[in-house]
């Protein structure tokens, strides 16, 4: 992926209005410098969010998230560094420089070309909808799935007149045959490639139009497919597309938990229910890119898909894939013949009784399964390729019951042993440790003492991490994201607890005595009087500011 030039970079940022930007997303009040509200990240009900404007960051005493505006921007939509850098750029009009080896001004305006035609053709297609004495057949349509205005208005639909009317608008606005074509808006002949069908754009993660989706509404269309996709494109390539997620980022992002379902239709339906975590996944089977888009915004998944194709090998594949990336993956069960559209007004309470994914695939196996002995065969082929866990023992015993295995067969079902990651959170920070954070986070809010940090040298920080942020607060040196979230962290902490010049300034001389007494633990004989010559001089320091 293209490198943005530093400098646009800062640019970006410095153009966007930190508590426009946070405000959209949680409600915020002045409190003295700084911002304050809940948490958009967790549910609170005491307001621990702090946001400094200024600076553009923001902290939470309650989950720990914080960062720039440029994580935030992430976080909420969602998106990677790059694409919220031009998330910002976008909204603030900034125009953005890439290094060499980026887009070039050519390529450039050939993109901004094509998200510009296909933007006005959703335009037309939702006027033609909604305007039109032609529109009223497909608003009859709708009206008919239960799918009211509002709902259909918000995901933009629109509806193709056919013939050459779009490519001869689309000509009078000055975009060439071959711009329509790249865009996936005619076919060969010329003529409007989705001719007479219902229109769902669908958008990137930025909630540009990138391509549609088109459902047949007459037995006379010549394609015989219910539903046809644009053309892929240098824009859009349906692998990596989530439909309805340009919409459903922010209450996945704030419920954590995303829910997949078949198709557009069923999206609107669900979000009309007030389930706005649908999403569809451009076919039952899953795409890597597609649980990875998903898995940046939630740690939970709710796949619902019809029951025929729930079973097919590639939506398996997909829903393992899953699986293996989050960290629950539950199964919604509707009855045969039921869509999520028509289920929508109860998919609350089915959401609650969804399974877990483990002891749907151990009933799905058994169910294909001709006989027994085939069913024991292939649940041991796919228990096996999991790691154990208490989700996996639970199915194991389902399958047990189900087909009455003895004990001995129960153990060959067992799922193979977990890896353990060897994490382990430290709950207590030390003294040393809350010392080298507190110095930090003195000099990070007081600037004019950072020519006292630069005369500790990085053997004073135990924590990488705080060395790290050391040199940058020293030399200006470039931040990632962990050195930002801890910088944000450190001065929304400055600001709580009140660390004012003078406390800083003796954290400091108390971070060079630390130093002083570890080397003269193990000082030669002759450094010795140096050593502690020095550490009285810094004690008194200590005692004079104290």
């Amino acid at each position: 992926m293209a490198r943005i030039k530093q400098a646009s970079i800062e640019e970006a940022l410095a153009a966007a209005d930190t508590v426009e930007l946070v405000g959209a997303k949680t409600q915020l009040r002045r409190v003295g410098s700084r911002w304050v509200g809940r948490c958009p990240f967790h549910d609170e009900r005491t307001p621990s969010f702090s946001v400094n404007a200024d600076r553009k960051l923001y902290h939470c005493f309650g989950c720990g998230r914080g960062g720039d505006l440029i994580t935030f921007v992430r976080e909420t939509e969602g998106l990677d560094f790059v694409q919220a850098v031009e998330w910002l750029a976008d909204r603030y009009r900034v125009r953005l420089e890439y290094e060499e080896g980026g887009p070039d001004e050519t390529q450039r305006r050939r993109r901004e070309r094509l998200f510009a035609v296909l933007e006005a053709a959703a335009v037309f297609y939702e006027r033609h909808l909604w305007d039109t004495g032609a529109g009223e057949s497909a608003r009859a349509y709708l009206a008919s799935r239960g799918l009211g205005e509002e709902v259909c208005r918000a995901f933009r639909l629109g509806l193709s007149p056919g013939g050459d009317l779009l490519p001869r608008k689309a000509r009078e606005k000055g975009y060439t045959r071959e711009e329509l074509t790249a865009a996936g808006l005619v076919n060969r002949r010329g003529g409007d490639y989705f001719a007479g069908r219902l229109i769902f754009p669908l958008a990137d993660a930025r909630g540009r139009v990138v391509a549609f989706g088109a459902r047949r509404l007459s037995e006379s269309d010549p394609i015989r497919a219910k539903y046809v996709n644009s053309p892929e494109s240098e824009l859009f390539r349906k692998s990596t597309l989530v439909y309805g997620l340009d919409r459903a980022r922010a209450a996945i992002a704030k419920e954590e938990r995303a829910v997949v379902v078949e198709g557009y239709t069923d999206v609107l339906a669900l979000h009309q229910a007030g389930l706005e975590t649908a999403v569809a996944a451009m076919g039952t089977a899953l795409t890597e890119r597609q649980v990875r888009e998903l898995r940046r915004l939630a740690s939970r998944l709710y796949l619902c898909f019809d029951a025929d194709q729930a079973g097919q090998e590639a939506t398996l594949r997909g829903m393992d894939l899953a699986y293996r990336e989050f960290a629950e993956v539950r199964v919604v069960m509707l009855p045969s013949g039921t869509d999520p559209a028509e289920a929508a007004g109860g998919f609350a309470d089915r959401l609650e009784a969804a399974e877990s994914y483990p002891r749907h695939r151990v009933r799905l196996e058994i169910e294909r399964a001709p006989t027994r002995e085939a069913a024991f065969q292939r649940l041991r082929e796919v228990v096996g390729g999991f790691d154990g866990n208490t989700e996996w023992l639970d199915a194991v015993k389902l399958a047990a019951d189900q087909l009455d295995l003895p004990r001995d067969l129960q153990a060959a079902l067992a799922p193979r042993a977990s890896r353990s990651t060897g994490v382990v959170s430290r709950k207590v920070l030390e003294a040393g440790e809350r010392w080298e954070r507190d110095a930090l986070a003195g000099c990070a809010v007081h600037p004019e003492l950072v020519r006292l940090l630069e005369g500790l040298g990085a053997e004073h920080f135990d924590l990488e991490l705080h060395r790290r942020l050391r040199e940058h607060l020293v030399s200006g040196s470039l931040a990632d994201a962990d050195v930002i979230a801890l910088l944000a962290e450190l001065d929304a902490r400055a600001a709580a607890e009140g660390i004012d010049e003078e406390t800083t300034k003796q954290i400091l001389l108390r971070l060079r005595e630390r130093r002083l007494r570890r080397e003269l633990a193990t000082a030669e004989p002759e450094r010795t009087r140096e050593l502690q010559t020095a550490l009285e001089r810094i004690r008194a320091a200590v005692t004079e500011l104290a």
